[in-house]
């Protein structure tokens, strides 16, 4: 199972760590999100480095749909229900200042950067659309409806953010790690205050950035009960029309659809990892169906942590964890909040006010539904008297028979069949 990003970039090689070493700023975690932080940390002058226990970019970012948008499904709606209108405005400029950035770096980088127009549909209510164009319209982004959309399903209409974008993450990517201090097959081993021991070294250090996609400290911060993880699946087509924009349903059931050169990126199948899924059968059946001559060339699948507000935790680690730091939960949007994360993180260390932080900091409020669902499921699975069990916390495993694989419905963990990790937060093989 390769991505079409994995599939058509020529990727680094990063030393591993051969020594202890003292730094500035500690990034664990070499995806998009912990190599933005060091690009932009070492653009200010501070020594950092950033480890990574496998490849850069070799997990959550080469399975990504590759979105610059700030157009996050109907997350605004949402926002001003559970964060008020202050840090509604404040996620909504974040990510249109982060889609900025991305157009203005990637002007010297040569990633198939393509501006598009981003559509949110809806198959069945059009008020979900109303609604949130009045949000938008209060937060002063001006939006408009339509309804005629150059997909093979019929739509009651379509929400319409102009000037969005979509690339190639790895060539973006292996662009701006180039000049980092980077180390692969670099594991954390322990995390203590100020100290990270490897496999190959001790790193201290001031500041430590945890971005690894689910962070990897259980006793601060109950991240284990804040965050779940989905899985959902694409395929790349040959010889499907094109579509000429970014479309998302706002169903959590739905299809998203996007060109990438001559191929057309087909996604869905959205569940809790963990949970009984039909993989990239629905979307083969999809296609056989309205674009009968096109050909699967590459299919793949990407694991998102989802929040209980609907915006990402990007801030201090917990109020008791001096110096470190964390970038999760991005909810499926991981290319603009992994800039957010950049920009927020780097004018904390280096103590500066950021306008956008306090929508962000991981302190807030957890008094939301999903909070008493990510519990029972937990509770739930952790009463399971079955084999095997999760190493993380002790949840018993789901076998996921569309990928072969051993998952965990409570925090997302995934193995192989034979017991080896592929997913955190589980930080050893299955038991």
């Amino acid at each position: 199972m390769e991505s079409l990003w994995s599939g058509t970039a020529n990727m680094h090689q990063f030393p591993s760590l051969r020594r202890s070493m003292k730094v500035d700023v500690l990034i664990i975690g070499g995806g998009l999100a912990g190599l933005l932080c060091a690009y932009q940390l070492a653009k200010e002058g501070v020594d950092c480095i950033v480890v990574e226990e496998r490849r850069i970019c070799g997990g959550i970012t080469q399975n990504t749909t590759a979105k610059i948008t700030a157009q996050h499904g109907l997350v605004y709606q949402k926002l001003m229900k559970k964060l008020g209108e202050e840090r509604s405005r404040q996620y909504l400029q974040a990510q249109l200042a982060a889609g900025e950035e991305y157009r203005e770096l990637c002007k010297q980088i040569n990633c198939d950067y393509e501006e598009k127009l981003s559509y949110v549909y809806t198959t069945t209510d059009l008020k979900k659309l109303e609604q949130e164009q009045r949000v938008l319209d209060t937060l002063g982004h001006p939006t408009e409806i339509v309804d005629d959309l150059p997909l093979p399903i019929t739509v009651k209409g379509a929400i319409c953010f102009g000037n969005q974008a979509q690339f190639h993450p790895l060539k973006f990517a292996m662009k701006i790690a180039k000049n980092l201090r980077v180390y692969e097959h670099t594991k954390v081993l322990e995390l203590g205050k100020h100290i990270a021991v490897t496999n190959h070294g001790t790193v201290r250090a001031k500041h430590i950035i945890i971005a690894t996609h689910f962070p990897m400290l259980n006793k601060h911060g109950s991240y284990f009960l804040k965050l779940y993880q989905e899985r959902s699946y694409v395929l790349a087509l040959r010889d499907a029309p094109q579509v000429d924009g970014m479309y998302v349903d706002e169903s959590k059931d739905g299809l998203s659809f996007r060109n990438a050169g001559e191929y057309l990126i087909l996604g869905g199948g959205s569940k809790r990892t963990g949970k009984k899924t039909t993989g990239w059968q629905e979307l083969e059946d999809f296609a056989a169906q309205h674009y009968p001559k096109a050909k699967p060339a590459f299919r793949w699948a990407a694991q998102d942590c989802m929040t209980l507000d609907g915006s990402a935790y990007i801030g201090p680690y917990s109020a008791n964890t001096a110096g470190l730091y964390v970038a999760t939960g991005f909810n499926k949007w991981g290319m603009t909040n992994s800039m957010v994360a950049s920009h927020i993180l780097t004018d904390r260390i280096l103590g500066r006010d950021n306008p956008y932080a306090p929508a962000f900091d991981p302190s807030r409020s957890v008094f939301h539904l999903q909070l008493a669902a990510n519990a029972g499921e937990s509770m739930l699975n952790l009463l399971t008297p079955t084999v095997p069990r999760c190493p993380h916390l002790g949840c018993a495993l789901k076998y996921n028979a569309q990928e072969r694989t051993w998952d965990c419905p409570c925090h997302g963990s995934r193995f192989t069949e034979t017991g080896k990790r592929i997913d955190n937060p589980a930080t050893d093989d299955k038991r």
